[in-house]
Order: C-alpha cells, then sequence, then structure tokens
C-alpha cells in the first residue's frame, strides 16, 4: 500500500482505478449493515450493468432499504414517513435490484445475514445465502475471493489526512485488512476502497486507523448523507415481562451482550428501571415471586442498584447501551492487560491510584523494585504514574524533584505519594462493540460523546468479541478476567423441549435472518466462569389468522443445538435447563409455554417417554395466559412499562395507525377473514370527528374513487379496533 490513499471527488473515477487495479472481475466484500459506501456501492453496480464485460459478485450482510409498503393502505402510512426518515439518504441500488429481481446476469449478491424475514420467499437470495457464524465471515469472505472492499469511514478533523476511523464496522474490516495484506503479499491483485462520510461519528481506540490502510479514498463533502436510521420498535406488554425477568438474572459488575430489537430494548428497560427505581422494580421481583419460583435468578442475578456497574461486550452496539452509560449502569471498565483486571476482580486493587496498588502490582510481579524504565511507561499507560514522570539516570524526575524509585526505601515512597502517582485508573473501556446501528438519536449521540465517553467505548474486531480462544487478537486469559458473571441474551423464534433453539431458519431450509454471533456467545457462556446464556421469546405467535406455540416438542431445524441448552424466557418466567435431565428440561419448557398449549405439550413428551405418565401439571403452571401478563404490569404500574420508553420516531397519530393497520392485516390474513372485515367495515360510520387527524394523515378524508372509500371504511374499522376511539363513532347496524 502507499504511505497515503489516491483520493478522488468522483465514484466512477474510484471505480476506473480499481478495474485498473484488480480487472473487471471483482468481488466485492461490503460491511454488514450500515457501513455500506452508498455511492461507490452504487457505482460499483451502474458500471456492472452498463459494461457485460464486468463480473460482479458482492458479498455482504443486512442490506438496508427503506420499508416499503404492500397493501395501498400500507403504502399511504409508509410514504410520508419514509420521506421524512430516508428521503435524503441513497438508495443502495442493487439491494432495490435484488428485492425486485432485476439483478443482470453479470452481478450477484451473496448475505451471510438477512434483515428478519427479507428473504424469505425470494429464491435466488435464498440459493445465494452463504451460512457462516460470524467468527468465520473473513475466512469465507477470502475464501470466496475477495479482490476488493469498500467502507464508509468517519475522517479525522484533527490532523486531516492522517487517520480514519472504521467506526460503526471494525467488526470484519480490521481483519480483513490484515489478511488481504498477506494475499497482497502473495501477489494477488487487492483494493481497499474507503468512502468519507462527515456524519459517520468518529470512534477512536481500535476503529482508528492510518488512511494507508486504504489505497482509493472517494472523499468529496458534498456526497456526505445522513446515515440510515432504523426506527424503535414498540416493546410490547409480552416483551417488558420477558425482559423483566431477563434484568433479575444481571449481576452487578458483570457483563452484558444484548441483541436490536424490542426484546433487546426490553431488558435494557427493566436494567434502568432497576437501578433507577429500585423500589418499582423490586415490588414486581416480589409481586412475580421470582426468588421462590426461580431458583437461578436469586443464586446467579441480583436485585439491587448497579454498584459498581455492567461492562458491555457485543457483537452490536446497539443504542441501548447509550442509555445504559446515560443511566448510569454502563460503567465497569475493563482493562487490556490480564494481570492487572485479575486484581481489580479480586479487590487487591481498586480504581483509586495508591502506595498500596504499586505494592500490590509488585507482590503480583506486575512491576520490580526499584522500577525500571518500561515498569515507568506501563505505570503511565494505567494512569498509575503521572504523565509528567520521567525516568532519566536510573531516577525519577518530576519537574525539580528527583528521586530513587525503590518502592522499599520510605522516603522515595513519599515523595512518589507527593509528587508522582496519578489519581485513577486511565484507558479502561466499558463497552467493545463490532458494529453499530440503531436510531437517529443513537447516531447523534454518538457524535456528541465527550472525549472521556468516546475514550470508553472500543470498537473492534467481532474476533476479539465472539471469540474466546483467538489468541491473535486477545488471549483467553485477558478475555476471561475481563468478562466475569456475563450475560449473554439472544432471541429465538422457538424452541423444543429437547432444549434446541430455531433462531435463524426454517425446516424447508429457508433462511429468516442468520446465525450471525449467536451460537459463539452461547457457547462461550459454557465456557467462561460464572456465564450464563440467555435465550429469549415470546411464547406464542400470530400464523395464518391462529395463535401457534412458540415452544413445541421438536422441529427439523435448530440454531442451538441440545447440549447448549442454558437459560430460556418467555413471558411467564424462567427455564433453567443447564445440567438437568431430559425429564426436568421437558417440564422447565412447558412450565414457560402457553397455557393453551401445554397440555398438547405434556401430551407428546410422555408419549415420547420424557415426562412420566403419572406427572400433572400444578396449578400455578395453568395461569400463563396473556390476562396474567397485562394482570402484573397493571399491578404494577403501567407507567413505568411504556411501549417506547427510548423515544419513537413515529408521531401519536402514527402510532395509532399503525396498530389499526396490523389489525387490520391479521384479521385478513384468511380468506373468511377478508369477508368478515370487509362486510363489518362497509358498515362502519365515517363521520365522527375523531377519524379527521388520521382520515388527513392517509389522505382518505375525501377519498375519490370506490376503492378509496373501501380503503377509508377498512381503516376506520381497524381504527376502532384499536380502542382509541370513543363507541360513538362506531355505528354498526
Amino acid at each position: 500500500m502507499a504511505e497515503s490513499p489516491i483520493t478522488l471527488a468522483d465514484p466512477d473515477a474510484c471505480i476506473d482505478r480499481i478495474i485498473d487495479q484488480v480487472g473487471k472481475e471483482i468481488v466485492l466484500g461490503l460491511p454488514l449493515g450500515l457501513g455500506k459506501p452508498i455511492h461507490l456501492a452504487n457505482a460499483f453496480y451502474r458500471r456492472a450493468c452498463d459494461d457485460p464485460s464486468v463480473k460482479l459478485h458482492i458479498v455482504t450482510a443486512i442490506s438496508m432499504l427503506a420499508p416499503a409498503g404492500k397493501s395501498a393502505l400500507e403504502k399511504r402510512f409508509l410514504e410520508p414517513f419514509v420521506q421524512r426518515l430516508f428521503g435524503d439518504i441513497p438508495q443502495l441500488e442493487y439491494a432495490a435490484a435484488v428485492t425486485k429481481g432485476k439483478l443482470p446476469d453479470n452481478v450477484k449478491v451473496s448475505e451471510f445475514f438477512f434483515r428478519a424475514g427479507s428473504f424469505l420467499n425470494h429464491r435466488s437470495q435464498q440459493q445465494n445465502y452463504v451460512c457462516t457464524n460470524y467468527t468465520h465471515a473473513v475466512r469465507d469472505l477470502m475464501n470466496l475471493g475477495v479482490n476488493v472492499v469498500a467502507q464508509m469511514v468517519a475522517p479525522s478533523g484533527e490532523v486531516p489526512g492522517k487517520n480514519l476511523s472504521l467506526s460503526c464496522n471494525p467488526d470484519l474490516s480490521l481483519d480483513l485488512i490484515i489478511e488481504l495484506g498477506k494475499a497482497r503479499a502473495d501477489g494477488k491483485r487487492i483494493a481497499l476502497v474507503g468512502e468519507t462520510n462527515r456524519n459517520l461519528p468518529y470512534m477512536a481506540r481500535d476503529a482508528e486507523v492510518p488512511s494507508s490502510s486504504f489505497d482509493i479514498l472517494l472523499d468529496k463533502p458534498a456526497l456526505d448523507y445522513p446515515l440510515f436510521p432504523v426506527p424503535q420498535m414498540a416493546i410490547s406488554p409480552s416483551d417488558h415481562l420477558i425482559g423483566f425477568y431477563a434484568s433479575t438474572l444481571l449481576k452487578d459488575g458483570g457483563t452484558l451482550q444484548v441483541g436490536i430489537g424490542s426484546l433487546g430494548a426490553a431488558v435494557v428497560h427493566s436494567a434502568i428501571l432497576r437501578h433507577k427505581h429500585n423500589q418499582q422494580w423490586q415490588a414486581l421481583y416480589a409481586d412475580l415471586q421470582i426468588a421462590e419460583r426461580y431458583p437461578v435468578a436469586a443464586e446467579w442475578g441480583d436485585k439491587g442498584v448497579f454498584e459498581k456497574g455492567l461492562y458491555g461486550c457485543s457483537e452490536m452496539m446497539v443504542d441501548g447501551f447509550v442509555h445504559l452509560l446515560d443511566a448510569g449502569v454502563l460503567k465497569r471498565e475493563v482493562f487490556d492487560h490480564a494481570g492487572l483486571q485479575e486484581l481489580l476482580n479480586r479487590g487487591l486493587i481498586g480504581q483509586e491510584v495508591t502506595l498500596e496498588m504499586l505494592d500490590a502490582l509488585r507482590e503480583h510481579e506486575l512491576v520490580d523494585s526499584p522500577l525500571r524504565a518500561r515498569d515507568v511507561q506501563w505505570l503511565q499507560q494505567y494512569g498509575i504514574l503521572d504523565p509528567g514522570v520521567s525516568f532519566r539516570g536510573g531516577r525519577l524526575v518530576f519537574g525539580d524533584h528527583s528521586l530513587e524509585p525503590d518502592l522499599d526505601d520510605e522516603e522515595a515512597r513519599q515523595r512518589l505519594v507527593a509528587f508522582g502517582l496519578g489519581k485513577r485508573l486511565q484507558s479502561g473501556v466499558v463497552l467493545h462493540g463490532g458494529f453499530y446501528l440503531g436510531p437517529a438519536a443513537f447516531y447523534q449521540r454518538l457524535r456528541e460523546l465527550t472525549p472521556a465517553e468516546q475514550d470508553s467505548i472500543c470498537m473492534t474486531s467481532v474476533n476479539f468479541i465472539n471469540d474466546l480462544y483467538n489468541h491473535r487478537l486477545g488471549d483467553q486469559r485477558l478475555k476471561t478476567a475481563q468478562r466475569q458473571h456475563s450475560r449473554f441474551i439472544n432471541s429465538a423464534m422457538m424452541h423444543t423441549l429437547n432444549g434446541g433453539a430455531i433462531s435463524d431458519g426454517l425446516d424447508d431450509g429457508r433462511v429468516v435472518s442468520g446465525v450471525g454471533g449467536q451460537y459463539n456467545f452461547v457457547a462461550m457462556a459454557h465456557e467462561l466462569p460464572g456465564a450464563r446464556s440467555i435465550i429469549s421469546l415470546r411464547s406464542t405467535r400470530e400464523s395464518a389468522g391462529k395463535t401457534v406455540s412458540n415452544i413445541v416438542f421438536s422441529y427439523g431445524h435448530c440454531t442451538i443445538p441440545r447440549h447448549l441448552r442454558d437459560i430460556v424466557i418467555t413471558e411467564y418466567g424462567i427455564a433453567d435447563l443447564r445440567g438437568k435431565s431430559d425429564e426436568e428440561v421437558y417440564l422447565a419448557l412447558i412450565r414457560i409455554a402457553d397455557s393453551r398449549f401445554q397440555p398438547g405439550l405434556l401430551k407428546r413428551a410422555q408419549k415420547a417417554g420424557k415426562v412420566s405418565q403419572s406427572f400433572r401439571m400444578p396449578a400455578d403452571w395453568c395461569q400463563n395466559t396473556p390476562g396474567f401478563v397485562t394482570r402484573s404490569l397493571q399491578k404494577a404500574g403501567p407507567e413505568w412499562f411504556p411501549a417506547f420508553p427510548f423515544g419513537s420516531a413515529f408521531t401519536d397519530t402514527e402510532l395509532t395507525l399503525g396498530k389499526a393497520l396490523r389489525t387490520l392485516k391479521s384479521a385478513t390474513s384468511t380468506r373468511s377473514g377478508k369477508i368478515a372485515t370487509l362486510w363489518h367495515a362497509l358498515r362502519t360510520d365515517t363521520n365522527a370527528p375523531e377519524l379527521q387527524p388520521y382520515l388527513e394523515r392517509m389522505q382518505l378524508a375525501h377519498p375519490h374513487s370506490l376503492g378509496e372509500r373501501i380503503n377509508q371504511r377498512l381503516l376506520i374499522h381497524g381504527l376502532h379496533s384499536t380502542g382509541k376511539l370513543s363507541d360513538s363513532g362506531s355505528q354498526e347496524t
């Protein structure tokens, strides 16, 4: 690589350079999610469309597109919202073409993680899907022949041109830069390309790389665009209870990994509630009889405030971690030295610098006495010695003061206290993350981080975060020391009674999303002392107009095998499966299933010989109904568990409309449902004054065609079903 990249202001000129460098057969690696360089990606795609001799294979994950409605009502609802949130963001043209099935023959797109459900019925993407653990993605990208990597980067405002930040996506890029460098050394034609965007938060530490890491840089401020936002999802009452149960398992002074979506947000909300409003949190803890019903929570969790705080170690830095930081929960600092971290864990040293700390470091052979030059440098790295201290002529020098570096010399010790010691340990990290994606407010908060806050967050390689045994990026001893009392919280779609989790696909082979890092975190929970894996899932879902159980007897696909079973949470409680017999596991999962499905599950378990024929469900197991969820949160105080505790991109009117449309979609999922819904809708009164804001937002206040009149009445019917309107608005005859 050159000492500095070739900097260009035109995307097409960049493509010309790249083709000159690697040729016309391009295997293009793009980052997962946010970090895709949209101008460069579009220029690559257009070049391939215009020139059939260019063979373009794009390998990536989660290609983001603005949402688009399917029905006429959905389109009316989404179009103004999409314009408001995404109107100034260029569209990923290859992703739009994939969705429409219009890729040219010389372009192929392979993803190793889909937006959940986005390609469930898309044949080519199902066929091109690459199944890989997140920690194996770099290996598999290299095996696929990636010869160009392109990424959005943040330019440094302090020393322009010197460094760049991988910001939202060091997850794979840090490793790819190394692996592509090796490939280049072996004679392969390689190009690393960056696209600057000044709206991208500048994250330092591991995410900061020399600009010379790139061969070509697209840099033109006029090309900057807003970052793609992912709006907050509503947290349902069931989600809130799942999050509350998970918060009872968090250990003060521990480690947290959590994912995106309403279930992850529910965990974050309940953790903050526990810390800031502990009396209300403990009231629900007592009402749900957590300690009595779930010994695992009493043994492995806590119920007090987070005095020591949590440390985050999560492949995805969701916006919830910033909320935890602001609430004073995310504050346990870890350090990149195993010996130092172990002394902190054991309580042999604290964060405040003292002579006793130096004595402990010496006793455990982390420094020598007399101190040597390398000791001084190491102690200053962590703030134990003042940065003004120097080592000259075998003595410690601080301004006009000079002293022996002998820790056994009492005079030297006292002078060291007076002139040379630091105040508090420095260089600690409260969060290691691999990539980030979230709401626009989250990106703004990252841009506004204070220097100290920014320095406490380290965006780094996913192999450091997900892999306990990767020796090049951090040894096992260090990771074990940092990740004490780990709680790895991930979600699943379904769970089998024998302990298998289904998180990424269906039994016919179709992929819903991808494995990502879930397997790694679950496996790591079984290797780290004091760690637990927590799988969260809703007990039921709606399918073809019917309620079905997400806890099933068996299923033809699994993401997490039964031998890695650990803790499972639904809105009806906690199942502790680790080390238990099969009968205990089957019963623990039946216990937290919806009561409508418990008898059938028990019958199948008994028929298979996994549960004794004499077993009868206790009465308190049979209360797992939606009413239980409602009553529990009502008793706790519904104001403590709002649908959007962290704000919403939707207006109040839009939230009501969204609920109405979801209700209509569910009601019309079957032929009989469509007929019944249309029948009731056509008999609905349209004149209630409270309807006007909703009709105006949907541009249906004055319908001009038969289709618009039908849609107006369907919408009104859906609005009444939300319970937001008064009864006087509905005058069906």
